[in-house]
């Protein structure tokens, strides 16, 4: 294959090979503009005039700019500025709580597009359910509504707030599904309601997988073989004129590729064609002939008004077609196209968005080339800023989703600056001379019986972007930036080398390991041909890999002594980490560092300035290679380095990212460069602007020592990134005291701000926690830890069963267990975890019946410490924190436990001199407290809290990082809100075949969503209805309780009937609640016989489940079965007594009239953050 080249363009393949700097600059000689022949002066060729659609009001062309660019009239046009002045106010519709498949990205494109629209003067309305975000934030919008986003419950605030337009496109496949409900049901026009960005017709017309097949074949585009389907029988007839599997399913008006996937018989076609279905808001499946081995490519395009069509970025997935866009490795730009083939796709996009009607944005189109013979096929666009519009945005500098809402206002693209560069205008196509590498992030092992294979479903739960000189380095410092035991590539730690036949099937069909088990692959002498008959992976791609290989082998060969700088610098260049040097060289990662150094091997950091550095840019924005020319401009201001949380994964997500943002605006706004270190391209901390300079590089210790190099800045911050920095904050504070690295602006040497790295150590470190326990006489459940196997039984059966058990240094629950018999802990020690010296695992006594709380505090370096807010879990101690709901403030615990837990609260903070945030969580047994665990960091609670009590808590946490006190920043009193604020959650289980919905001690949930109001019944209602669950009105309610429950769920049983629910009950609970005095219809457990739960649910007549497991097998069997039935016919299932008795007070307030949208600013009347005011300018 040739090089991509197209000078200057977004295309252009770089990164292939090293060429001559004299050869690259010719290739990046001149800029490409796109723009309008009147708007450029210029008149067009012959050939370079575009078919006009109809509603074109200018030819787009294509010029090579003259040597006297800056004589080009664009800056002319912006005096004669076309934004609509007929429209005042902007709803914005939000994305919801992070889901696979939607996540962070469209927090960053709605911040973006809040920031653009209130600097052009427009009062914006925003709605979204999910409070982690910043977008969400009060400040952010003039009139901030977290809560459900129904078409019933927007209606109201159209009806209050009278909008003049809705803006549709930056909440993703919620946003727009929402916005086309409203609509198509006359809303919008009872309101009159514009949609602007993407109308009505344009959304169908992309979403509609027969409209849009239609559109492709009006405009001489192929699509793959295919037809809609609206039933099963359908589908049927469809995938047998097709004639041969394996055949594709893909949903219509869904997200993620959720409902669909690949069958490779008629009985998987059945199931996915079922459950696509049902997750597709049209009830319509496209039924496609297989494209498996095809290559896959993206292009981000953008178009406006007057017809200007430009193509910000080409991507292209290194996994061949039938794995997700999203679980792909994916390369910007594109690397195995030739010149020729790269037009063809630049011509089909600029033809399909023109077709589609999208008059004012962005959209993504995805496209497969055959490799055999370049044939090209359309597989499908988004109407909409999308996933991959986060990642073209971060890659090329280029800000899609501001454009975007400029652009859907009336600018056009050659009226607006380009930000970095402030000498081109948004029509100049980016370029870029380095090379973009994204890897997904996975969490199959949360989900024991689903199979970790890839299909056209999405089931990533994050990402890590890095840039490189070339695509080895790119991608070596994307697979570091994991977090899952990589450091470059190669085999994990810890990897179990696989059997021939396991190999070989791995390598055959795509799955999370594939990208390492290569290397594998290559160690036991397959060939590249070899592995391209197995994978279908790009030649192009496993020769880049067998070079990196052929380096590693080289490595072990030679000892660090040996090696040269010369050789240095060329292993380096080639993305080897400093910890990969010493693992094949025999040495460890300092001694690497310092022969590095000694032989004068240091990383440059290179700007993105969406130019290829065709004219001088002052980007704040950078990326590390070793090609010896730095373009840091380093001063010698106070600053700080705040270092971010990596990839979104289960446990750490957008909330870690929120507290980052408002570290970087709090610490601007007094006067410090605040520079943000990340690798997430999904997030607002990685936008340009959020920060003085961003360093867009993986978290792991050798880059922050180098980032701490260039910049010297007086402090760091490890406190807000979860345990991402944390696990490496013993290190770096190690490294900076070993050799100090004096401060830039001359105030002392570098150091970490906040709680000291040691104070971390105790609250994870069991035996030292427990003295400090015992020193403060501050109760807590028995247990201790263990480093052997023999100790653990011995702990265990001390304490006497059930225990609670989990490794020492874990988030998100990560192998929490509750265990009931040696049986379970023998399952636990051989499966589970390794339990050694160095990897003890904590051993508790289980608190059965008990109520969690979350306090989160700030505490001052004085010692002064103020509770920001106590929230108590609606679901029992046993479910982890992170996948229960809860409420702030507390709803059924006693006064005098809350003063105990306050009094604890103080004493731990001031005992491990926290300076910033803690979070501790207690649990309260029969009205005596416990403490469970203390994190004296920023937890995934704090944007809850802040948006519950009306107070920015991280942006205080950053003030008392900085040295300022609680009386200085305002805030030494606990607020107690007049109202209640609800957290629920949203679990992935529809993603995941084969896993139980039953919540444990290990989480699961990948974002969360937030109702509030007056009182508790509506809040939880609200954030019910918000976290995707259809409460019933009317119907029957499943009962099935363990014995040890049934006693608790009778008075919830009796509500539920003088509601008007009919109650149906297993024979122990039926008895039970008979016994009570309430009427109850009884069913056969499954392994009882016929009519069981399952008839009656697929019957239509069960519409909530209220069930709990009592452990034993058959239980968990059967439980599971019906869980998983409950998900496929989307009944609500509450598997806790506690969430019961919630659900049930919120069935009653629904029926009591209904849910009322009140937007924060009513709450909060007075908040106020001036910090804010730095995103706005």
């Amino acid at each position: 294959m040739q090089s991509s080249l197209c000078a200057g363009s977004a295309g252009v393949g770089v990164g292939r090979a090293a060429a001559p700097m004299a050869q690259r600059s010719m290739l990046f000689k001149r800029p490409i503009f796109v723009g309008t022949a009147a708007e450029l002066g210029l008149k067009p060729a012959t050939s370079a005039i575009a078919k006009k659609s109809k509603q074109s009001r200018a030819q787009t062309i294509r010029v090579q700019a003259s040597g006297n660019a800056a004589a080009l009239p664009w800056q002319a046009a912006m005096s004669e500025i076309k934004k609509r002045r007929d429209i005042n106010t902007i709803m914005i519709i939000g994305a919801g709580p992070i889901v696979i498949g939607q996540a962070c990205e469209f927090d960053y494109s709605g911040t973006q597009a809040c920031k653009s629209l209130k600097k052009e003067g427009y009062r914006v309305i925003l709605l979204n359910s999910n409070p982690a975000t910043i977008m969400t934030d009060p400040g952010m919008a003039d009139r901030t509504y977290v809560g459900p986003m129904t078409p019933e419950l927007a209606e109201q605030i159209l009806a209050k707030e009278r909008p003049d337009a809705i803006l549709p496109t930056m909440g993703g496949q919620t946003g727009l599904n929402l916005a086309k409900t409203l609509a198509e049901r006359g809303i919008l026009a009872k309101y009159g309601i514009e949609l602007i960005g993407a109308k009505l017709p344009s959304i169908d017309r992309a979403e509609d997988r027969e409209l849009f097949k239609q559109s492709m074949t009006r405009i001489g585009l192929k699509c793959a073989k295919s037809a809609t389907a609206n039933t099963l029988e359908e589908a049927l007839v469809i995938a047998a004129e097709i004639g041969k599997y394996p055949i594709i399913i893909r949903p219509a008006f869904t997200l993620g590729g959720t409902g669909g996937g690949i069958a490779y018989n008629i009985d998987e076609l059945k199931e996915i064609v079922s459950g696509g279905l049902q997750a597709s808001m049209t009830s319509q499946v496209l039924v496609e002939q297989s494209l498996l081995g095809w290559k896959e490519f993206e292009l981000e395009v953008m178009r406006d008004l007057n017809d200007n069509v430009m193509i910000v970025c080409s991507i292209e997935n290194v996994d061949p077609m039938g794995v997700h866009t999203g679980d792909s490795i994916t390369v910007a730009p594109s690397q195995t196209l030739t010149d020729k083939e790269l037009q063809r796709l630049r011509d089909a996009s600029i033809a399909i968005i023109r077709e589609m009607g999208v008059e004012c944005g962005g959209s993504n189109v995805q496209m497969a080339v055959n490799p055999e013979d370049g044939e090209m096929v359309i597989i499908e666009m988004n109407p909409r800023v999308s996933r991959s519009s986060a990642l073209a945005s971060k890659a090329t500098g280029f800000p899609i989703a501001k454009m975007a809402a400029k652009l859907a206002v009336g600018y056009t693209l050659d009226q607006i600056a380009n930000d970095i560069t402030q000498k081109t205008p948004a029509s100049f196509e980016p370029s870029i001379d380095y090379v973009v590498t994204k890897v997904p992030r996975f969490a199959f092992e949360k989900f024991p019986g689903s199979k970790a294979e890839l299909t056209t479903m999405m089931k990533s739960v994050g990402e890590v972007m890095a840039m490189g000189r070339t695509w080895q380095e790119s991608v070596q410092k994307a697979l570091r930036g994991m977090e899952t035991g990589l450091d470059g590539w190669g085999l994990p730690k810890g990897y179990k080398r696989l059997p021939k036949d396991q190999l070989l099937y791995k390598l055959r069909v795509p799955n999370p390991d594939r990208i390492f088990i290569l290397y594998q692959a290559m160690e036991e002498g397959l060939t590249n041909d070899e592995l391209f008959e197995l994978t279908k992976i790009d030649p192009w791609w496993l020769a880049q890999l067998r070079e990196l290989f052929d380096v590693s082998l080289w490595l072990k060969e030679h000892k660090l002594g040996d090696i040269s700088a010369e050789d240095m610098s060329w292993v380096k260049q080639k993305g080897f980490s400093d910890s990969q040097i010493a693992r094949y060289t025999g040495s460890d990662l300092m001694e690497v560092r310092a022969r590095r150094k000694a032989l004068g091997i240091e990383p440059s950091y290179k700007r993105v300035d969406t130019c290829a550095a065709e004219f001088d840019a002052n980007t704040p924005y950078m990326y590390s290679t070793y090609d010896g020319n730095t373009e840091v401009a380093a001063t010698n201001e106070r600053k700080v380095l705040i270092l971010g949380g990596g990839p979104n994964r289960i446990g750490q997500g957008i909330e870690f990212d929120y507290c980052c943002c408002h570290a970087s605006f709090s610490l601007r706004k007094q006067g410090y460069e605040t520079i943000m270190m990340n690798c997430n391209p999904e997030t607002v901390s990685t936008d340009y602007d959020t920060s003085t300079r961003l360093y867009f590089e993986p978290i792991t210790v050798e880059d922050v020592l180098n980032v701490i190099e260039a910049e010297r800045p007086e402090g760091v911050i490890v406190q807000f990134g979860g345990q991402t920095p944390l696990k490496i904050a013993m290190d770096l504070d190690k490294a900076l005291k070993a050799n100090p690295i004096p401060a830039a602006s001359g105030n002392g040497n570098v150091r970490i701000w906040g709680t000291s790295p040691d104070s971390i150590d105790i609250a994870e470190d069991r035996d030292r926690w427990m003295e400090v326990l015992t020193k403060l006489n501050i109760r807590q459940p028995a247990g201790g830890s263990a480093r052997s196997e023999k100790e653990a039984f011995d702990k265990a059966n001390s304490l006497g069963y059930p225990v609670m058990i989990r490794p020492s240094y874990v988030l998100g629950g990560r192998a929490m267990e509750i265990l009931y018999n040696n049986d379970d802990l023998k399952r636990y020690v051989t499966f589970a975890v390794e339990v050694d010296p160095e990897r003890p695992v904590l051993v508790d006594k289980y608190l059965d019946r008990a109520v969690e709380l979350d306090v989160d505090a700030l505490c001052d370096v004085q010692g002064n410490v103020t509770i920001a807010g106590i929230m108590e879990h609606i679901e029992q101690a046993g479910i982890h924190s992170g996948d229960s709901a809860c409420s702030l403030p507390t709803q059924s615990i006693k006064a005098e436990v809350l003063k105990t837990i306050r009094e604890w609260t103080v004493a731990v903070a001031k005992e491990l001199k926290v300076v910033g945030l803690i979070n501790i969580q207690f649990a309260v047994q029969d009205d005596v407290p416990y403490i469970i665990e203390a994190n004296p960091r920023a937890s995934r609670t704090v944007p809850f809290v802040a948006k519950a009590v009306g107070h920015p808590i991280a942006k205080y946490a950053s003030l008392l990082m900085s040295g300022k006190t609680l009386a200085e920043i305002g805030f030494t009193e606990e607020p107690i809100p007049p109202h209640v604020a609800v957290k629920e959650v949203v679990l992935p289980f529809n993603k995941f075949p084969g896993a139980d919905t039953l919540l444990g001690p290990e989480m699961r949930s990948t974002g969360e969503v937030m109702g509030i109001d007056k009182d508790f019944a509506a809040a939880f209602a609200k954030a019910q209805i918000a976290a995707g669950q259809k409460l019933p009105k009317t119907g029957k309610v499943f009962v099935s309780m363990a014995d040890k429950y049934k006693p608790d769920i009778i008075e919830i049983a009796r509500n539920l009937g003088n509601l008007g629910f009919g109650l149906v009950a297993t024979t122990g609970t039926a008895l039970a609640l008979r016994n009570a005095g309430v009427p109850c219809e009884q069913v056969f457990k499954i392994q009882e016989g016929r009519p069981n739960p399952a008839d009656l649910m697929r019957n239509g007549e069960v519409t909530l489940m209220m069930m709990t497991s009592g452990g034993d097998e058959a239980d968990l069997r059967d439980g599971k079965e019906l869980r998983r039935l409950a998900l496929q016919l989307s009944i609500p299932t509450v598997t806790t007594v506690a969430g019961a008795r919630a659900t049930t007070a919120a069935l009653r307030a629904m029926r009591a009239g209904p849910l009322v949208q009140i937007p924060l600013q009513d709450f909060f009347p007075n908040y106020y953050d001036d910090s804010l005011e730095l995103m706005l300018k």
